[in-house]
Formats: C-alpha cells, structure tokens, sequence
C-alpha cells in the first residue's frame, strides 16, 4: 500500500502503543512535570485545534525559543502535523541574530520559555511578521516585558481534544532549522515528514541509538539543535521514556535525574559529558542505570572515553552528523572483525567518526572534485547523499554546497576506511596548511586533551613567513590547575608527527563555546589573529 509518512502518526501510535510510557521534564524554574505519551497526545490536539483556529496555514512557521521540556514536545508535533513548520531556534544566539532568523524565516507565531522573556523584549519590535507571541507559562507566571504575549496554558486551555488529522503529500516541510556551520549568513535547512520520520526509524537502529520499549533516554542534546538528533521522534515510535532536563545542565542536577529517573541512554556533547564526570568523581556518585553514553557535536577526546569506560563502566558510542544530515550521517558500531576481549584495540576504532548507516552514501574528493579511494589513507573533501540529507537550503541559499550529481559539500575533510568507518580529520575552514601539507588539528587537541590537567584545546593555525600556516595551540586548563607545557608537547608527539607539535601553546581560562558545545575557532582566529610567529 501507498502510505504518506506523516509526524501525526507517530504521536498517534505512542500515544496507542505505548500510552503508559512517561515524559519527564525539568522545568525552568527547577520544579518537575511528568505526564504519558497518551496525555501527551491530548494536549498536542488541543494545541494543533488552537493553532487552527489562530489560523495558522500550512507552510506557515512556528518559531520556539524554548528549553528541552513537555511543551516543547507539544509544539513539535501539534505544529507539525496541522502542515505548518516548527522553526527552531537557538537562544544562545546573539538578539540581532536571532531577530535577523525571525525575519528570513518570516515566522507568523513565536513560542518562548519564560527564562528568554529578554531576548523577547530585545527583538520584538524589529520582528514584523510575527503575529504572536506565546510564553510557555501559565496567566498568572506571564512575563513583564514591553510587548504583548499570551501564555501557552490560556492559548490551549479551552481548545477541542478532538480532531482528525489531514493526511497531505510527504515531502511537506515540517522542520526548519538554521545552521552556522556555513560562511556568511546562518542557512536554513528544511526537514520534510518522509524524510524526518525515515530519519526516526533509521536512528532507532540497534547499532544506532540502541533504544527500545523499555529505554529511558536522557535527551541533553538540544531540541533546537537538530530536532534532539531526532530523539524526539525516535522515543515515540519506539515507546520509550524521555527525560527532558530543560535548563538543567550542570553535573548536579545531571547526576541527580540520571539516578532518579533511571536512565539507560543519554545523549549529548563532550562538554556536558565531562561535567557529569567531573561532578560524580568528586561526589562519589554511582551512575549504574545507565547503559550507554552517545556522543556528538564534536570529537570524543581519547581521555574522556577511557575515564567513561574504564572509570564509570559506560560505555560511548560516538556519532557524526550535520544539520544538513538530519542530523545522523553515521555512528560507531563495532568492526566484526575487532577483538571486543582487547580493549585497546577498540579505542582507535571508537574515536573515529564512525562506520556510515544505511541510507547515508559518502565519498571524498580532492580540490578537483575528483573521488579518492576508500583505503584509509586517501585525506579530501567529505560528501554525502542520503534520504535525510538537504538538497538545497531554505529560500536558494548557500547553492555552492551542492554538487551538480545530487551531493553536499559538508565542509569536513575525512578519510574513508575499508571497514566502513569514516574518519573526521578537520574542517575544511580550519584545515592547517603548512608548507602544502595538512595538519589536522583535531588530531592536536585530542592528543593535547590527554593531558589530565587540560580541560579543552583548540588548535587553530597562524600565519607564518615560510610556511604559510603553522598549528597554535590554545587550552583551558582544569580549574586550579596550569599544565606543563612540555608534559603536554610530550602528549601531542605520542599520537602525531612531529612536525604538527604547535609553535606556540597558550593558556586561557575560557574557551569560547557555541549553543551545542563547540569551540568557537572563528572567535579564535579573531583574537590571535595579529599573533605572528616565525620559527
């Protein structure tokens, strides 16, 4: 039979299926919400009856500016499913920025946590296409601020729990979500229900996220980052239990609903990963529900996953995708042919990007655009093609990201390995070249990160007399701590050539880090831009 994939339809079967089944969040003030997907389901119609009634169009945007929570879910699937889009936006972001993605967008609703009443306040009055703006409050808990708004409870409060969903062609746009990733303005890329509903099944992969009917997955991992890397979607059409932090972040309240809710997945970035660490190390804290740590956003430093791994006994599974990828592009499985008894000779395998999943194609070229080999040791450009992966940017932008034979560019530079494993060795924009050769400097801050007392590197490159681009190395120390500048040069000379050892290692208490916990490099290169070396 001839079937549309819809997002309906997934709220629809958890709500059946699996109606038992809890959503548990921390709230913005710190208090607990929990409810079933069943009543989850109830309040997603009203919300999708309201919406209606707001009129609300297919085609038409719905922005959030919200927390990982409950209301947040609703939002996703009541927008979603009436043909409107929900777009996702990132609250870290600077207000211009923020305001500038408003409008290119032209988002008609804009639904916000209380805790960003100020970004709010800041942007409202230079955002003409938004009819309303909804806190995700109750009357009495509204915001004061200069600008009309509507709590969430009122807007839903007296909305039918009935309504029949329209079944509409699949390739309907669900989800807009802009990223950074590219030169020059952020870039929206649009998610269609096939493709985000075929992004679910295929994250729901045994060797993917590993979850099931009987999971509690911790989503750390922002839901206005990628849709939570599709965990949203991935937990209804599988029954599990999501835990949804909100603004709870810190190793504290991490550890407390990693034990109190029984968490056997969670997902998120190194940086989140090395709180919850550090906050159980100190508070001699046990984390034994939890059967395996995912990781992405940026590259599993070698002492982070021995620490999880030997130290904790959780496993990490690292993965890699883009907001162009949906986002998942590829996940560690383990190679057949690894001798899983020999731990050691796991790890090398464990820290690549991973081995790529069914219905991702890549390949590498050179500068050419000419294809490498798949040996492992042929370096280019990365591209890949897939079901879940944009063709094109919101609007006609960023087309140079497209090849002409239906591929996109993805601004990596990699290595494809026989066993199927593909290989992160920099960005294209943070490539080093010196004297015409690469220096992959996420190689440099790996190995630089095995130094116990360096919280996080960056390696970025400076301009140099004869060779064009030399390796400059940034850290930021473990707090009271100040490493050993030749403790950490012997670190770096133990996993890379010699002559990628940085001309310069500096010291700084904070790294610059985006909304999913990168290293801002560009910031980087502004600061130590005039910083000339000549050894």
């Amino acid at each position: 039979m001839k079937q549309e994939l819809m997002i309906s339809d997934l709220i629809e079967h958890a709500s059946k299926v699996h109606s038992t089944r809890e959503i548990y969040t921390l709230n913005s003030d710190m208090s607990e919400h929990r409810y079933t997907w069943a009543d989850c389901a109830v309040r997603v119609k009203k919300l999708a009856n309201a919406l209606l009634k707001a009129g609300v169009k297919k085609g038409d945007r719905v922005a959030t500016i919200a927390w990982n929570n409950y209301q947040h879910i609703e939002i996703y699937y009541a927008v979603s499913s009436v043909g409107a889009i929900v777009h996702t936006i990132n609250p870290r972001l600077k207000p211009d920025q923020i305001s500038w993605m408003v409008n290119h967008a032209e988002d008609c609703f804009v639904f916000f946590d209380k805790t960003f009443s100020p970004i709010v306040h800041a942007i409202a009055n230079s955002c003409n296409s938004v009819e309303h703006w909804i806190c995700l409050t109750d009357k009495q808990n509204l915001p004061d601020i200069d600008t009309h708004i509507i709590d969430y409870e009122g807007f839903i409060v007296n909305a039918s729990e009935q309504i029949i969903w329209e079944r509409f062609d699949e390739n309907t746009a669900c989800t807009l979500c802009y990223t950074s990733g590219t030169t020059g303005n952020p870039k929206g890329v649009l998610y269609s229900h096939r493709s985000t509903v075929l992004h679910a099944m295929a994250g729901s992969f045994h060797d993917v996220i590993g979850a099931g009917s009987r999971s509690v997955i911790l989503a750390v991992v922002p839901m206005f980052h990628v849709s939570a890397w599709g965990l949203i979607y991935s937990a209804a059409m599988i029954g599990a239990k999501l835990v949804m932090p909100g603004p709870g972040l810190d190793g504290e309240s991490m550890c407390r609903m990693i034990n109190q809710e029984n968490v056997s997945l969670m997902a998120g970035v190194p940086t989140v990963w090395l709180g919850v660490y550090n906050y159980a190390k100190e508070n001699n804290i046990k984390l034994s529900s939890v059967k395996k740590a995912l990781v992405g956003g940026s590259a599993l430093p070698e002492s982070l996953l021995r620490a999880y791994e030997q130290d904790l006994g959780i496993p990490m599974q690292q993965g890699w995708g883009m907001t162009e990828t949906s986002p998942i592009g590829c996940t560690y499985t383990p190679h057949p042919d690894t001798d899983l008894n020999d731990y050691d000779a796991t790890v090398s395998d464990k820290l690549l990007a991973g081995r790529r999943m069914f219905g991702v194609d890549m390949r590498i070229v050179d500068d050419e655009n000419n294809i490498l080999a798949e040996d492992g040791i042929a370096e280019g450009h990365l591209q890949v093609r897939g079901p879940w992966v944009a063709s094109g940017y919101f609007k006609g932008d960023g087309a140079d990201s497209f090849t002409s034979d239906g591929w996109f560019a993805t601004g990596d530079v990699s290595k494809l390995h026989p066993s199927g494993f593909m290989e992160i060795t920099d960005r294209s924009k943070d490539v080093i070249k010196s004297g015409g050769e690469w220096v992959s400097s996420i190689d440099v801050e790996n190995a630089a990160s095995d130094h116990p007392e360096v919280a996080m590197a960056a390696c970025i490159g400076i301009r140099h007399e004869k060779w064009q681009e030399r390796p400059f190395l940034i850290l930021q120390p473990v707090p009271g701590k100040k490493p050993n500048k030749e403790e950490v040069k012997s670190y770096i000379l133990a996993k890379c050539a010699k002559w990628w050892m940085p001309d310069e290692i500096v010291y700084q208490d904070e790294l610059p880090l985006g909304a999913t916990g990168k290293i801002l490099k560009r910031e980087l290169k502004i600061i130590y831009k005039d910083y000339y070396t000549n050894k």
